[in-house]
């Protein structure tokens, strides 16, 4: 059996260290739209000797849970909050989620963990997340929150920020800011992203990641100012629905991978974000895709099953593109290719 893509290098996750009895934990909040790298991000952060000891918590907006199947990967404590926003139907699932963990760590039940690294979906506002430490005095008393991480895409990062209040709002509230995607698009475009970010939030410094990689003590650094007042209100952009096609049967890539492309070609802009897990025919491991409006990332396999129930899974993100539409594209041109 052969592998149909490059394989990454798995390693350890490392030792946690325990923190000083009576010490908060310190939070890192990655935000950032949808498709802007924080997921690859998080996982070369976990890689790093300074990633040890970090649990993940993680939003999506989506039926099925994809970031955190990848992150699992490189993370022994994963929790996956519901379907939906963090600032709009799980602000409770994430209180609960962060006391579990403090719980389940005292039991032993969980490996001991310093740090706390939240993840928000690509449509979250992240100030009702920050104000949940602030009012909340028990989960406060327990956590702090160091630094708020906004993850900016270079290659649509300008034109999420003219539609999309929430990509403003999660740049507007950000500690650091950090480009990702630049080896894919122009200097010139990442200088004209750069003004724009500079001009919403002129007090945050900003880095450059490639492919995730980031001097992993920008991710930690704790913030020097301090925040200001937070709008807890959250303004979703008008027709952005999700959904998620299954399928138990291991996947042809060729077919796919037209659809895929006609997909892009006639509603690209719309695509906002598609991200699955496939099972695809004569891979050894699961087959990670990823796709932001036109863009289409590398597929990468990975080096095997994390669960027992292989089954291919892809969530859309999509603006105004019917699920029915989409199952019945992808089924013509599987019947095509099978003819």
């Amino acid at each position: 059996m052969l592998d149909l893509f490059p394989s990454r290098q798995a390693g350890p996750f490392g030792r946690r260290q325990r923190r000083e009895r009576g010490a908060r934990i310190p939070v890192t909040v990655v935000t950032g739209f949808l498709g802007a790298g924080k997921t690859t991000l998080i996982r070369r952060f976990l890689k790093t000797p300074e990633g040890a000891g970090t649990a993940v918590i993680v939003n999506e907006y989506g039926a099925a849970g994809i970031d955190d199947a990848l992150i699992r990967d490189s993370a022994e404590e994963t929790v996956l909050l519901g379907n939906g926003c963090v600032c709009c139907i799980t602000r409770t699932d994430l209180q609960v989620a962060l006391r579990q963990l403090v719980f389940d760590r005292e039991r032993g039940t969980v490996p001991p963990f310093g740090r706390v690294i939240i993840e928000t979906s690509g449509l979250a506002d992240p100030a009702p997340i920050l104000q949940t430490f602030s009012t909340d005095r028990a989960l406060g008393g327990e956590f702090h929150i160091d630094v708020v991480l906004a993850v900016a895409d270079a290659v649509n990062g300008a034109g999420e920020l003219d539609g999309a209040a929430e990509a403003r709002k999660q740049i507007i509230l950000a500690d650091r800011i950090v480009i990702s995607k630049t080896d894919l698009t122009s200097p010139a475009a990442v200088e004209d992203l750069t003004r724009r970010l500079r001009a919403l939030n002129p007090r945050a410094a900003i880095d450059i990641a490639v492919a995730g990689a980031l001097d992993p003590s920008r991710v930690i650094e704790p913030a020097i100012d301090e925040r200001g007042v937070f709008v807890a209100e959250a303004e979703h952009t008008d027709g952005v629905a999700s959904f998620v096609i299954t399928q138990d049967q291991p996947i042809a890539w060729p077919a796919f991978s037209r659809a895929m492309e006609t997909l892009i070609a006639l509603r690209g802009a719309d695509l906002l974000r598609v991200k699955g897990i496939l099972n695809v025919e004569g891979c050894r491991g699961p087959v990670v895709v990823q796709y932001v409006q036109h863009l289409a990332h590398p597929p990468v396999e990975l080096e095997g099953w994390s669960d027992t129930n292989p089954n291919s899974r892809i969530v859309f993100i999509t603006r105004g593109i019917a699920e029915r539409d989409v199952k019945a594209l992808f089924a013509a041109v599987a019947a095509l290719a099978e003819s």
